[in-house]
């Protein structure tokens, strides 16, 4: 899976507003149902049973959508990468290039993690099920994961390109030290409910900008509240 372009959203917009036929809608309230499941239990963790008796469905009713497990577990990949697109990659494209939509992806992708924290976040318990068990799950979510890695090493190059950092920044190092922030705010916040850990790990985002030559962001005051509490 590559990137997004402007040109295929752009069909994808135009699609999204034809109505959709009665086994299109089933098949889309299904997936949103196995998404919501696959953020509690794991992407494993889901059956043509237990969502059929979610969707008040007979078992052959759901699998006659899919035709097999793997087949739904990848239906909810893709819906997932392209609900993490919609709220965090595309609000980006409408800021200015540079460090200012780098900083949006970030600031996006971190209001989304906030509530994930709560929710879980299908890249990082994916990857714990699938990191050692090939097949096409996997591939769709490694996929998914480098399309959205290759947009965030983008948008470093460009602020490079505008001068906004320094010329000789490793674009992909930046890019993995950012990737490592979410995971560490993931496994501090989630697991360990360490207190102010999104405010650290906002601070750390900043270090790293103006590490590389960035400007300083007005960060807000650090906060010494606990961690988000699970619902």
């Amino acid at each position: 899976m590559s990137v997004t372009t402007p040109a295929r959203r752009a069909r994808s917009d135009a699609s999204a507003h034809k109505p959709l036929q009665k086994g299109q809608q089933t098949k889309a309230a299904i997936v949103d149902a196995a998404l919501g499941l696959a953020t509690q239990i794991g992407l494993e963790g889901l059956s043509i049973g237990a969502l059929a008796e979610v969707m008040q469905m007979s078992k052959s009713g759901v699998f006659a959508h899919f035709g097999s497990r793997e087949e739904l577990q990848i239906s909810v990949v893709r819906e997932y990468h392209t609900r993490f697109e919609d709220e965090v990659f595309y609000p980006a494209l409408q800021v200015p290039r540079g460090l200012p939509r780098l900083r949006a992806l970030f600031d996006n992708w971190m209001k989304r993690t906030s509530v994930e924290l709560d929710s879980g976040c299908i890249y990082i318990s994916g990857a714990v099920e699938f990191d050692d068990r090939p097949g096409p799950v996997r591939d769709e979510l490694a996929s998914s994961v480098n399309t959205w890695l290759t947009a965030m090493r983008r948008a470093i190059e460009m602020a490079i390109q505008e001068g906004h950092l320094n010329a000789g920044t490793d674009a992909a190092q930046m890019a993995f030290e950012v990737h490592a922030l979410i995971l560490a705010l993931h496994y501090e916040a989630r697991f360990l409910r360490t207190p102010g850990s999104v405010q650290r790990a906002l601070v750390a985002f900043d270090s790293i900008v103006q590490r590389h030559g960035g400007k300083p962001a007005v960060l807000p005051p650090r906060s010494s509240g606990s961690a988000p509490a699970r619902s």
